[in-house]
């Protein structure tokens, strides 16, 4: 029997099972993998895709809100270990030295950054009140701690005059004389500077307390000359202890001028201490030095340096290279600082730009939350025209939380009068019922007579 020519194949499908059985086993495997896959995600329901989308958006968001609330823990720690710190120092100006020494220890127990400087004034105060025992043994612990501190100069003066003391509660009169020497040395740098800066640099090269440099350290920078400046940054550079250097760096933000910015930037460069390095972030808003602090908002690899310069921009109303900034940012974390620093500036059309175009929906977020903070007609009208246009249930939210930070009731009355929704409506008049306000009190009153 023969077969006819319409049965037999032709040239090209001859051609295409020669090409498909000549191809790589591994090539044909890749290509039914690829078609298995297609046709798996055809046949998935679209909901079920748009669930699984969500879920990991839900988990992304889960994520940040971890790493915030971290952060935040942080900085609330360092906040308290300040507060701890200026207390304390507070405590030792009124001569309250039991409630002092107590400030201290806890903080010390806490095992900050500060440890070593809550230790020097927890002997300081326990010296002050005739503790000599208690004095030695923290200075003890000091010295077993901290052999490299920066406070070993001050706490060895400390360790003389402890040990050189009778045991018997202390008179306070060395307060007064320094009180008396550094108005003779005030005096006498008002008539003849030139004879009184030695004197200044005599007290804080020495091995009096911290309290009587600090004073000499104020005088010098009330003085204001090349002589003064010099030495205030040697100080700076780290000549004595870290609070003193904190308190130099401070005052030559101050200063200000060309020498003074330049001093800074060579100790932010060679520092190692954050402290100090946000203490400069804080001069360079003083003086107003943007290029700098530009800079470091940047280069700067330590988040939290960085978030400061941000911050200090924003203060210095440093609205074009925030805008560079928020151009370059990739770093969702950073691009939301920077819109908190556009608040601190007062620039609300960059908030409203940020808050109607931004495609980061949790950055949108804090755009139009840092609106409700800007009290004006154009942010509540911007406000208005977001809510109005907005489908997203959670920036609509958002909205009307900026009107409450806002206290607009008159806003929140509208909504609450005309919203469909009525969760949000709900929300609306949540918001109204905290704000104590004539207008957003006789609407609930007309809602209870319904």
């Amino acid at each position: 029997m023969t077969i006819g020519n319409s049965s037999r194949p032709s040239g090209i499908v001859w051609l295409a099972i020669a090409v498909l059985l000549l191809a790589p086993v591994g090539a044909r495997a890749h290509r039914l993998t690829i078609t298995s896959v297609q046709s798996a995600d055809s046949l998935q329901d679209p909901e079920e895709l748009q669930d699984k989308e969500q879920e990991r958006r839900d988990r992304e968001q889960e994520r940040r809100d971890r790493e915030e609330e971290a952060r935040d823990r942080a900085q609330e720690r360092l906040d308290r270990l300040q507060e701890l710190y200026d207390d304390g120092s507070e405590d030792l100006d009124e001569d309250r030295y039991d409630q002092a020494e107590s400030k201290f220890k806890q903080l010390a127990d806490m095992n900050g950054p500060q440890t070593d400087a809550a230790l020097y004034w927890k002997a300081y105060a326990q010296n002050k009140q005739g503790k000599r025992e208690a004095a030695v043994t923290t200075i003890a612990d000091f010295k077993r701690r901290f052999p490299q501190s920066r406070w070993l100069k001050d706490v060895n003066a400390l360790e003389i005059e402890v040990r050189q003391s009778t045991g018997q509660p202390v008179r306070d009169t060395d307060h007064s004389d320094c009180d008396l020497k550094m108005l003779a040395i005030q005096g006498l740098m008002n008539s003849e500077p030139e004879r009184a800066v030695p004197l200044l640099e005599k007290v804080l090269n020495g091995a009096t307390c911290p309290k009587e440099k600090s004073k000499a350290l104020f005088v010098m920078a009330q003085n204001g000359s090349p002589q003064s400046r010099e030495i205030l940054g040697r100080i700076a550079r780290g000549q004595s202890n870290p609070e003193l250097q904190r308190k130099a760096v401070e005052y030559l933000g101050i200063f200000g001028g060309a020498e003074s910015r330049k001093t800074l930037a060579e100790v932010y460069a060679s520092s190692g201490d954050a402290s100090v390095k946000h203490a400069i972030l804080r001069s360079y808003m003083i003086g107003g030095d943007h290029e700098r602090l530009f800079a470091a908002a940047k280069g700067e690899k330590d988040e939290s340096l960085r978030r400061e310069a941000i911050r200090q921009l924003g203060l210095v109303h440093g609205t074009s290279e925030l805008e560079q900034l928020y151009q370059t940012e990739t770093s969702s974390d950073v691009r939301r600082e920077i819109l908190q620093a556009f608040f601190l500036a007062g620039d609300s059309t960059k908030l409203l730009q940020a808050a109607q175009s931004e495609k980061d929906p949790e950055l949108r977020r804090a755009a139009i939350r840092n609106l409700g903070l800007v009290h004006s007609n154009d942010s509540a009208k911007a406000l208005q025209a977001i809510y109005a246009k907005e489908t997203d249930r959670e920036v609509r939210e958002e909205v009307l939380n900026a009107f409450f930070l806002q206290g607009n009731a008159s806003a929140l009355v509208a909504i609450a009068r005309s919203e469909k929704d009525p969760e949000l409506k709900k929300t609306a008049v949540q918001k109204l019922s905290l704000m104590h306000s004539k207008e957003g009190t006789d609407y609930l009153m007309e809602l209870l007579q319904k």
